[in-house]
């Protein structure tokens, strides 16, 4: 909405439905009906200001898509609260870097790695730069934080990184964070 500091990065379905202030989080529809995401924001036409001070949408939106909305839900409907999946390692947020470089000691403020969680267990260290998550192509990272969201709390995936001009791979089992994404 362009009112808070808080960024949330995950993959999301890109739609030209009407999203505005008040209307939002109705189901996103294929052209057989099936509900394929649920419509959650948009990209506002200026930077919020406008009549009664929020922008509407330039027909740019975005839905949660429906596998990640039924993992969400089954979630709180089981423990009254979200279950996210982690990798326990703060990457910078830059573009262009050419992969997710873990954050270094005191950059950003975040602790790089979360001890004994799962970058730590599989030898990642502040500055290495992933490159791969499984098959996926990590450009930076928000598309390294996108592509866990696709994943479980528990699942093992493949990361592949560089450091010091050497590219390597390990197994990393996701850890979980419950409570709200911002959190």
């Amino acid at each position: 909405s362009g009112s808070s500091d808080d960024a949330s990065y995950m993959s999301a379905l890109q739609t030209d439905a009407s999203i505005n202030p008040g209307n939002s989080g109705g189901p996103l529809l294929d052209s057989r009906g099936a509900v394929i995401g649920i419509n959650s924001a948009i990209r506002p036409a200026n930077d919020g200001g406008g009549l009664g001070g929020q922008g509407g949408s330039v027909g740019l939106g975005f839905a949660i898509p429906i596998n990640t909305a039924k993992n969400v839900a089954k979630q709180l409907i089981k423990t009254g609260q979200p279950v996210y999946p982690v990798i326990g390692a703060a990457v910078s947020l830059e573009e262009g870097t050419e992969g997710a470089k873990i954050t270094e000691e005191g950059e950003g403020g975040a602790q790089p790695i979360t001890p004994n969680g799962p970058a730590d267990k599989a030898g990642l260290k502040p500055g290495d730069v992933i490159t791969k998550l499984d098959d996926v192509v990590i450009d930076s990272g928000p598309t390294l934080i996108g592509e866990i969201w696709n994943h479980q709390p528990g699942d093992t995936v493949k990361i592949t990184y560089k450091r010091d001009g050497q590219q390597r791979t390990v197994s990393v089992t996701l850890g979980e964070r419950k409570g709200d994404s911002s959190g």
